[in-house]
C-alpha cells in the first residue's frame, strides 16, 4: 500500500472511516477484491496494523477465477494477510431457485461460516464489509439484512463514504483496483426464478473470461439456457461486432457452452435482474 502523504481531502476521509472502524482487537473484512473492500481493508490495517486485520475471501462456484486471483494481488499489496473461506451457498434450496432475495441467502452463508469458523479461531472481536453510503440506498441489496442479522460492520456507509469517495480514496491510497469496475458475483448473470447450479456458473466465468481476455474490461454474459446475452459498455458496441473481433467473441462465447451469442445494445446494466423486482 502506498505510503505517500494524502492530501487534506483524502485525509478527511480517512479519519471518517477510522472513527467508524472503532477500535476492535481484531478485524475481519469480509473482502472481494473490488474498490470498496479493498478500500476497506486497506485503511482498517492502516488503522490497526496488519496484525489486528485478517482479509477473508468466500470462495465458490459464483466466484470467478480472475476475481480470486485479483483479490490475492491486491491484499498482498497492501501488506494484509487473507483465508480463503469456502462457502457452500449452492447447498442452500433458497439460494438456487434465485429469487429477487438471492443474495441475502449468500451472505447469510458467508456470516455464518465466519461465525462458525473464523472468530474464535482466529480471534476476531468484530467483522466489517465494503457496504458504501451509495450501496446503502439501493433496494436491490438484500445481502444488507444479512449483515444487519449477524451485526457485522459497515465502516464506509457509517461514515457517508459514496461510492466516488470510495474511489478517491482508492486512488489516493494507489490501489490498483481504483478503477476496476464492479463485478458482481456470476450468480448475478442468471435470471430471478431460473436456478442457480454449478454448471451455468462455470459457463458465465468461462465467457467472461474470453470477452476479458479480448479487451474487454467490463462485460456480463447474462446466461438465457442457450443463449448468452452479452453486455459492455455503449462505447465497446462497435468494437465488439468488428472483425477479426467478432469472430472470436463468437467462437469463445460458444466453446464456453452456449449455443446462439447476441449483444445488448444496452450495455451493461447494474442490476437489471433484481432492481424490477424489489421495492424499498
Amino acid at each position: 500500500m502506498s505510503t505517500t502523504e494524502l492530501s487534506p481531502a483524502a485525509t478527511a476521509l480517512v479519519d471518517r472511516v477510522t472513527a467508524s472502524l472503532g477500535d476492535p482487537a481484531r478485524l475481519g473484512v469480509a473482502f472481494s477484491g473490488g474498490v470498496d473492500s479493498s478500500v476497506l481493508l486497506a485503511l482498517a490495517t492502516r488503522a490497526l496494523g496488519p496484525g489486528r486485520t485478517l482479509a477473508i475471501l468466500g470462495v465458490s462456484a459464483s466466484l470467478a477465477a480472475a476475481e480470486r486471483r485479483a483479490a490475492h494481488a491486491v491484499a498482498a499489496g497492501i501488506g494484509a494477510p487473507l483465508i480463503e473461506l469456502t462457502t457452500n451457498e449452492l447447498d442452500r434450496a433458497d439460494y438456487r431457485a434465485n429469487g429477487a432475495d438471492r443474495c441475502f441467502h449468500c451472505k447469510t452463508e458467508l456470516f455464518e461460516r465466519i461465525d462458525d469458523e473464523l472468530v474464535k479461531t482466529h480471534g476476531l472481536t468484530a467483522v466489517a464489509y465494503g457496504e458504501n453510503a451509495d450501496d446503502a440506498r439501493r433496494p436491490d441489496r438484500p445481502g444488507a439484512q444479512a449483515a444487519t442479522n449477524h451485526q457485522v460492520l459497515r465502516p464506509l456507509a457509517a461514515a457517508g463514504l459514496t461510492k466516488a469517495d470510495v474511489r478517491v480514496l482508492a486512488r489516493a491510497l494507489e490501489l490498483p483496483c481504483a478503477d476496476k469496475p464492479a463485478a458482481p458475483c456470476l450468480a448475478s448473470r442468471i435470471p430471478h426464478h431460473e436456478p442457480v447450479t454449478a454448471e451455468k456458473l462455470q459457463q458465465i466465468d468461462e465467457a467472461e473470461q474470453v470477452l476479458h481476455d479480448l479487451g474487454f474490461a467490463e462485460a456480463r454474459v447474462r446466461h438465457h439456457g442457450d443463449v448468452a446475452r452479452i453486455e459492455v459498455p455503449a462505447a465497446d458496441l462497435v468494437r465488439a461486432v468488428t472483425e477479426p473481433l467478432r469472430g472470436r467473441l463468437l467462437g469463445g462465447v460458444r466453446a464456453a457452452g452456449f449455443r446462439f451469442v447476441s449483444l445488448d445494445l444496452g450495455g451493461v446494466q447494474s442490476g437489471a435482474f433484481t432492481l424490477p423486482l424489489v421495492t424499498r
